[in-house]
């Protein structure tokens, strides 16, 4: 595992006190009727999300939860080549990791899970073979790094803490409307509901708020493995190729890295750069600093 994988898992470490929190309530209500003790609930969600990292698992229940689908037999004839000659390249088992096909109408690709390479049929319909391969190869990346590992982790242990958080704001929300509709000829009672609702409130604000702090942090060192897995698509010899698909993903056409800063400087155009707000937003650096980088790299390499 590499470093920026092992970095990684940082978000996922802050989650577990509230996912222990969110299990804790669960087991709560459960021991009303079934003495058991709590140390099963987070041991049974680990076991149940240890199964998400096996390839059958994967297959049929990531897939159609992406809103993926197996590639139609046209798609087979343009990806399959591609993909053989990628995975004799890398001296892979080509039936190690599962391709699977998007339908949408944007040039994109993303690995998840452990074995999942995701591509839409826009890429695979308006990208040249040795493009379409260094896309690839930049998926395939992130799982010979095992960057996906974390991301998987860090969704599953988010899902009792997101229940939580979406019941809490309900019943917020049910106790200010029982509040004005019921309460409103008692001062005590709309004072009581009030205080109910802002409780509520509360209490569902702090799960949302480690949530979206996570997914923050994740965030930024998300954009540290993008560039790990490009270096990595380099060195694999697919990096031109790569830039050439990240130029029709930015509408700016390949050229020296020098100059690529110098437009970025110089740039009005408020619409081609991110703000601070959108960088930490995020998850993925902008196509165009990915080029210049991957273009310094080829000419230190060349």
């Amino acid at each position: 595992m590499e470093a920026v994988a092992v970095t990684g898992l940082i978000p996922v470490a802050m989650l577990v006190p509230l996912w222990l929190v969110s299990l804790a309530i669960f087991w709560l209500i459960l021991r009303v009727w079934v003495e058991i003790a709590f140390w099963w609930f987070p041991l049974g969600w680990l076991l149940l999300g240890s199964a998400l990292f096996l390839r059958p698992i994967q297959v049929a229940i990531l897939t159609p939860l992406l809103g993926a689908r197996r590639p139609s037999d046209a798609e087979t004839e343009i990806l399959r080549p591609v993909w053989t000659e990628l995975t004799r390249v890398l001296d892979l088992p080509a039936n190690r990791y599962v391709l699977r096909v998007l339908p949408a109408e944007e040039l994109n690709a993303f690995a998840s899970g452990g074995h999942l390479v995701v591509v839409t049929t826009y890429a695979i319909e308006q990208l040249e073979d040795r493009d379409l391969a260094g896309v690839l190869a930049h998926e395939l990346s992130h799982h010979l790094g095992m960057h996906t590992v974390s991301l998987t982790l860090g969704h599953w242990l988010s899902l009792p803490i997101m229940v939580w958080a979406k019941v809490g704001f309900f019943l917020h929300n049910v106790a200010q409307a029982a509040t004005d509709t019921f309460a409103q000829r008692s001062p005590i009672m709309t004072t009581i509901g009030h205080l109910v609702a802002v409780t509520l409130n509360a209490v569902a604000s702090v799960f949302l708020a480690g949530l979206n702090l996570s997914d923050a942090i994740t965030n930024h060192f998300s954009r540290s493995v993008e560039y790990e897995a490009d270096r990595r698509v380099v060195i694999m010899g697919y990096g031109p190729h790569l830039v050439t698909a990240l130029s029709k993903v930015s509408g700016v056409p390949s050229f020296s890295a020098s100059a690529m800063m110098s437009h970025r400087e110089h740039s009005a155009d408020p619409n081609t750069e991110l703000t601070r707000r959108q960088r930490l937003a995020s998850s993925h650096p902008p196509a165009r600093t990915r080029m210049a980088r991957i273009e310094a790299m080829l000419r230190q390499a060349g």
